[in-house]
């Protein structure tokens, strides 16, 4: 982290640096989907380090958002609509696998970041005098984060690590500590205040990692449908699946 104006660190990560975090989130989400829907979530130790891989995707997206120009050379678009493609495309096995209210709610996390990318671009263009996107942020982060997988706490994670990346302010990082501890009451423990420190030292860290731009959307659908395939001879085998 190097300091911005005033007291307060500047957030800064190396290109290679962002997808090793990413690359450590979709390890740390494959083992708590195997822990959830092949082990009937029986091995806590990969549950707790779970809790860390949404806050690691929430931070990599933000940062990239946040990046100069974004929005002007149409990253906010193509990123809402990658995400829009392959949150529907896991969706049918996101829902097979089971555990969700209703049987289809909420919806995956492509979606949560998402609504992220949608808020975050409304707010940039209120921020640039269109004031009205004020009120359509409002609604997307109001409804958007009612639908998604970890609801509002996720979203405004995001929002705040973005504008904090922007301008270091007090009042972002503060919302952003905020989001995490709220994560809390949703995953039942606090192991995602890890990501604190875990980013903070990645911020000092240089790494020459290069970048799989289409990685992480093909994966996650991939990865759920690799899950519910095998499934199907477990269950034949008599494994039996509480959820």
């Amino acid at each position: 982290m190097q300091k911005a104006l005033g007291f307060l660190p500047r957030l800064q990560f190396a290109d290679g640096t962002l997808d090793t975090l990413k690359w450590l989130a979709l390890l740390l989400m494959t083992g708590d989907h195997v822990n959830k829907y092949l082990f009937n979530e029986t091995l806590p130790y990969l549950f707790e380090a779970g809790r860390l891989a949404m806050p690691l995707f929430v931070v990599v997206l933000a940062y990239n958002l946040a990046r100069p120009g974004a929005g002007a050379n149409g990253a906010y678009r193509r990123t809402a609509l990658r995400l829009c493609l392959f949150g529907v495309l896991a969706t049918p096995p996101f829902i097979a696998l089971g555990g969700l209210l209703y049987g289809v709610y909420p919806l995956n996390i492509l979606f949560t970041l998402l609504v992220i990318t949608l808020t975050t671009a409304a707010c940039e263009r209120a921020a640039s005098g269109r004031p009205l996107y004020w009120a359509v942020a409002l609604l997307v982060f109001v409804v958007g984060g009612a639908l998604v997988e970890f609801w509002w706490p996720a979203v405004l994670l995001g929002l705040c690590t973005g504008w904090y990346v922007r301008r270091p302010n007090g009042l972002a990082g503060v919302g952003a500590v905020l989001s995490l501890a709220a994560l809390t009451l949703i995953n039942g423990n606090a192991w995602a205040l890890a990501a604190l420190p875990l980013l903070a030292i990645a911020s000092w860290v240089r790494l020459p990692l290069p970048r799989w731009r289409w990685l992480f959307y093909a994966y996650y659908p991939l990865h759920l449908l690799a899950l519910w395939l095998i499934r199907i001879p477990m269950a034949k085998a008599g494994y039996l699946f509480l959820i």
